[in-house]
């Protein structure tokens, strides 16, 4: 019999994967992955990983006649998911945590951990699906319910990772989990989904930044493309690309956040048009359906969990970079969001976002407000400034449409 391990959160999605499986004549573990001191994190937001989610994953457990584990990962996440979300953010980009607890602890350690107790595989309550191709390389899958899809948090699976994990949720809806657990006395069967990001559930993140790291963000001016000042800013990292709400600044027109300098502490606003980006770059890359991008990929990328696939063209631009140009420009493309890239119902992988062409103007000339591009530590800067290694740097030239 193999033997699974499935990661439960306490929700009802991974309780109801344990069902599937245990049903399908699985010998089933159930594991949650304690992430952080709940001390440290305040409460009141719908999140997942609290000691009450704890004791939900143990209770469905028992319910479904399955063991129980708490595994402590919190050094772990500390490391590679909170430090992450704090540099980013402090780089003057946005980051998704949600991607990087994926990468290293929901699919990595939690792979480890199973092989240490002889298990066969994981699985989880992600919505998504596993194919295996006629050469068999291993393909990720959106879930047959558009609406729950989750292949976008998934896309840095290595195939390794696909060939032991299982996800029993990728051919059910929503309402289809909650009935069968309803159905089988879960007592999470009507549990409200998590939303918010787990170590932040109140959703300051400019509050929780301040807290973790002691540090009192300088103010800064708000400045328009042409460096003019606006207003007056409270801090870098209290602001993302496309935000409108809570700048304080008073325009007889909307403005947006149209891009973050660290180098002078500055954030530049701009209308709505000023968002439109049609090319990116994206690092970290990870491939699911081949090796290498050999000349043009064209195919659809995603540049956030809840926007929609947009045509492209992908050119694999080094080891691990791609650069990614849309048919037709895409709003508020923002570096630390990851660009996951489709085929239809398959996705390909993606990346990290490094930067993103923003553009004004008409009659064909605009002005480039500039690109924002997270370097590696040590590269030297493009811009031309002699000495420049800014982790940001704005670029100002004039471009064709």
């Amino acid at each position: 019999m193999e033997k699974i391990m499935i990661g439960m959160s306490g929700g009802v999605d991974s309780s109801v994967a344990v069902l599937l499986l245990k049903d399908a004549g699985y010998d089933c573990v159930g594991v949650t992955l304690k992430l952080y001191a709940n001390e440290t994190i305040r409460t009141g937001g719908k999140t997942c990983c609290s000691l009450e989610d704890v004791e939900d994953a143990r209770s469905a457990a028992v319910r479904l006649g399955v063991p129980h584990y708490v595994f402590n990962g919190t050094e772990l996440f500390e490391e590679k998911v909170i430090r992450d979300f704090v540099e980013t953010y402090e780089a003057g980009g946005t980051p998704n945590p949600c991607i990087q607890c994926n990468r290293h602890l929901k699919f990595s350690f939690m792979l480890h951990r199973a092989r240490e107790l002889g298990c066969d595989g994981i699985a989880t309550g992600h919505y998504a699906r596993v194919e295996r191709r006629h050469d068999g390389r291993w393909l990720l899958k959106k879930a047959a319910d558009p609406a729950k899809d989750q292949s976008y948090v998934l896309y840095m699976l290595t195939q390794e990772q696909l060939a032991h994990v299982k996800f029993p949720l990728g051919e059910f809806t929503k309402d289809q989990v909650r009935a069968l657990a309803e159905e089988r006395g879960l007592l999470n069967a009507k549990k409200r989904d998590s939303q918010d990001i787990c170590f932040v559930p109140d959703g300051d993140y400019y509050g929780f930044l301040r807290r973790y790291t002691g540090a009192d963000y300088p103010p800064g001016d708000f400045v328009d493309g042409d460096g003019n000042v606006l207003g007056r800013h409270k801090g870098l990292p209290a602001y993302t690309i496309g935000q409108r709400r809570g700048l304080g600044v008073s325009s007889d027109r909307p403005l947006y956040v149209c891009r973050k300098c660290p180098r002078d502490n500055t954030v530049v606003l701009g209308e709505n048009r000023a968002l439109f980006s049609r090319t990116l770059t994206a690092r970290d890359v990870n491939l699911i359906d081949r090796d290498w991008i050999d000349g043009t990929l064209r195919c659809a990328a995603k540049i956030r969990y809840s926007h929609g696939a947009a045509a492209c063209s992908v050119v694999q631009t080094g080891e691990d970079e791609i650069e990614v140009t849309f048919d037709e420009p895409q709003r508020a493309v923002t570096p630390g969001q990851s660009a996951v890239l489709y085929d239809k119902d398959r996705c390909l992988g993606g990346g990290i976002v490094t930067d993103g062409r923003l553009f004004v103007g008409g009659n064909g000339l605009g002005v480039e407000l500039g690109h924002t591009v997270l370097r590696m530590e040590g590269e030297t800067c493009g811009c031309g400034m002699q000495g420049c290694t800014e982790a940001y740097c704005s670029v100002t030239s004039l471009v064709k449409q």
